[in-house]
């Protein structure tokens, strides 16, 4: 869990630490899941749903954004094509 948030924190590229924040929810929702099994409670796991649900939705949003963006800044950079 360190290494993924050294990873968020310094990776090289926005793409890296997307992948590494996409990590920390995973596992996130995998720890959520453990203590509903555990502590026989399962309404978190509908907590750990929705998380994952969320988790899922901001990475595709954040790689949606960066994407865009990159094509804005290519199209800016060359006006002739």
């Amino acid at each position: 869990m360190a290494l993924a948030l050294l990873r968020a924190v310094i990776g090289p590229s926005v793409y890296d630490r997307v992948l590494a924040v996409n990590m920390l929810g995973t596992k996130t929702v995998l720890l959520l899941a453990v203590i509903a099994f555990l502590s026989g409670r399962p309404d978190f796991l509908d907590l750990a749903l929705a998380y994952a649900l969320i988790n899922f939705i901001g990475v595709l949003a954040v790689l949606e954004f960066f994407r865009s963006r990159a094509a804005r800044n290519l199209q800016n950079r060359d006006p002739g094509a």
